[in-house]
């Protein structure tokens, strides 16, 4: 059991190195990186105990990512989307979906991930807005990096990484899908693209980018400029989706064209991804901070601010 004078040092640790809330937005394995560069100052007793504390922060945060083996194919994993209503992507949703994904790349067992919704019709609805709405410059900020933390990691991932599209999947839900190696969509009424022009915000690069990579440049331009949503066929014509499945069977018709995948060597796979992908993602990786602060300049704009705020009115007067 941590003794009375380790706890206190646990918390003292804690508050020292998330003072301001600087830390939220970290993967454990970047904690780690952080806590190792401050033990001169704090002493190793104090780093283990706020280590401690950062473990158990992070366990009872795992509430909207379930994970499971999958009982067919052992060597993948079925990574479900649960926050109700729609899978809205906030702070907390988005660093446990990082440490989800982190966890799998280090499993030696695990090849491949299968990303869905456990709710039917809706894949994600995408980044939710109220966690854009009248927040601090440093909550927007460590949101806006959890958001970038987790793309950086499915985009770059070792694994197979496929999406099975239950349902709507517009904006953040169409970045994520995107960034799979394989997206099976359910046909039906659903849409799924990036629309943020219809509500006064711009697509940051790295969406442009990874949607550029999917669908080429003319059609990237179109898409965004009117803000456009496919439907599932349409979708599949232009390349944003790979595959059309009934809602009931996209996760079974996504396993049938993971079991291909894996027949492929891991090495010779894993490293014709990252020569395709690394150009940009590295274009992120050097620019994070000046695309949180470009972010949070531009959401609180008071035009914006305002734009959003219609924009949740409307949501509520149509419950």
């Amino acid at each position: 059991m941590m003794s009375m004078n380790n706890l206190f040092y646990s918390m003292q640790a804690w508050r020292l190195l998330n003072r301001g809330g600087r830390l939220l937005h970290l993967s454990p394995s970047q904690h780690i990186q952080k806590l190792s560069s401050r033990s001169n100052q704090l002493g190793f007793c104090q780093v283990l105990a706020a280590f401690t504390q950062i473990q158990r922060s992070y366990t009872e945060r795992a509430n909207y990512i379930h994970v499971e083996q999958d009982a067919d194919i052992q060597d993948i994993s079925i990574l479900r989307f649960d926050r109700k209503p729609v899978n809205g992507l906030n702070k907390d949703f988005l660093i446990e979906m990082d440490m989800a994904l982190e966890k799998l790349e280090n499993n030696p067992s695990c090849r491949g991930v299968i990303l869905t919704s456990a709710f039917p019709k809706i894949f994600s609805a995408g980044l939710d807005i109220t966690e854009m709405y009248q927040k601090s410059h440093d909550y927007t900020n460590a949101f806006w990096r959890s958001l970038q933390n987790m793309w950086l990691r499915l985009y770059g991932s070792r694994l197979v990484t496929m999406a099975a599209i239950n349902g709507h999947s517009p904006a953040g839900g169409c970045l994520i899908a995107m960034s799979c190696d394989l997206r099976v969509m359910a046909s039906g009424p659903y849409t799924i693209g990036l629309n943020e022009t219809l509500l006064g915000i711009v697509a940051p690069f790295w969406f442009m980018d990874t949607m550029k990579n999917t669908v080429g440049q003319r059609e990237t331009e179109i898409a965004l400029q009117l803000g456009k949503l496919y439907s599932p066929e349409e979708a599949l014509e232009k390349g944003l989706v790979d595959i059309l499945a009934a809602d009931t069977e996209v996760v079974n018709v996504a396993k049938s064209h993971m079991v291909n995948w894996l027949k492929i060597p891991d090495h010779a796979r894993e490293i014709s991804k990252q020569m395709m992908r690394k150009k940009t993602l590295e274009k992120l990786r050097t620019r994070q901070d000046d695309d949180i602060a470009y972010f949070t300049n531009f959401i609180q704009k008071d035009s914006i601010q305002k734009s959003l705020g219609r924009y949740l009115q409307s949501l509520k007067k149509k419950k």
